[in-house]
């Protein structure tokens, strides 16, 4: 199959904006019959025709508005690439974040709050396992990820993982579920919502280890909002850093358990090393040391809030 001739394509995106031939000829210095052949050859390439008349001017079919789409992807990530190698910058710069599915969307929202009111930056984020997010920061999908835990070193050559900050693991759950004298009584009445595979998970299976207790387990999530959204509802015990029920504690809709659980989770942004760093991840990193999950008001509890 014969490759794409980019030339066309070039043409073909004048012609879409301008919306006639004799405009777009005369801003890229071709007659019309020259241009109007360019098209005719990529339509002929892509199988598909472009353009219908329409009085004087030329709208674009369904295949056409596909094309442009494309069109504007393709020669904007080419003057991206110029800039970005030219060190110039760009009117938009494009940050692509990846973070562990089961990471608190709280935080990653203060990750992110420094560069969310910049209309220079556009942020792409994207959720998933660590295996391919990791993949994603390997092949230069993603700029950085975010996850509770850093990868092995083999994993990926010179891998930096940004220690921005740590927060200890709590129970959460509606005010009538939170009123007992001790853990034990807690865990061995009410039921849990737990978190699958990751650091908490381990630390509190050793805690109901040393307890001897074998808690009811109300729901196993990888996706720490709907561990939010199921305690919100009374389905169970929340176990979470309090970034994830931050707005809850201080609505008073969840109420902190007031028993210490000996639970730290961590926050780690990863990256790799690049010949041109993104300028946007250096700024995030760089303010990542106040990135540490905020504290909030003691909301109405039976059993307290605890920080």
């Amino acid at each position: 199959m014969a490759e794409l001739n980019y030339h066309h394509l070039r043409y073909f995106r004048a012609v879409a904006h301008e919306g006639a031939l004799t405009r777009a000829a005369e801003r890229l210095n071709l007659s019309q019959s020259a241009l109007s052949t360019q098209i005719r050859k990529l339509e002929e390439r892509l199988g598909h025709p472009l353009f219908l008349r329409q009085g004087r001017g030329l709208v674009l079919t369904e295949a056409g508005r596909i094309a442009l789409d494309h069109a504007d992807r393709i020669f904007g990530v080419g003057e991206e690439l110029v800039a970005t190698l030219a060190q110039t910058g760009t009117p938009r710069a494009t940050v692509r974040v990846g973070a562990l599915s089961t990471l608190s969307r709280n935080f990653q929202l203060q990750f992110l709050r420094p560069v969310l009111d910049r209309g220079d930056v556009e942020v792409i984020l994207r959720s998933g396992g660590a295996a391919v997010l990791l993949d994603g920061l390997r092949t230069l999908d993603l700029d950085v990820v975010l996850t509770t835990e850093p990868p092995a070193r083999d994993v990926l050559d010179g891998i930096v993982a940004h220690r921005l900050a740590e927060q200890k693991v709590g129970l959460f759950g509606v005010p009538a579920s939170v009123d007992y004298p001790d853990l034990h009584s807690l865990l061995s009445a009410e039921p849990v919502i737990l978190p699958t595979e990751s650091p908490i998970r381990t630390g509190f299976d050793s805690l109901i280890a040393r307890l001897g207790i074998a808690p009811r387990i109300a729901a196993e999530v990888d996706d720490m909002a709907m561990v939010r959204l199921l305690a919100r509802e009374g389905a169970g015990l929340a176990i979470a850093p309090e970034v994830v029920v931050a707005d809850e504690l201080a609505s008073g809709r969840l109420c902190a358990v007031p028993f210490d659980l000996d639970i730290i989770e961590a926050f780690y942004a990863i990256t790799v090393p690049r010949r041109f760093p993104n300028p946007v991840v250096e700024d995030l990193l760089r303010l990542g040391a106040h990135t540490a999950p905020r504290p909030v008001s003691e909301g109405p509890s039976t059993g307290g809030s605890r920080r």
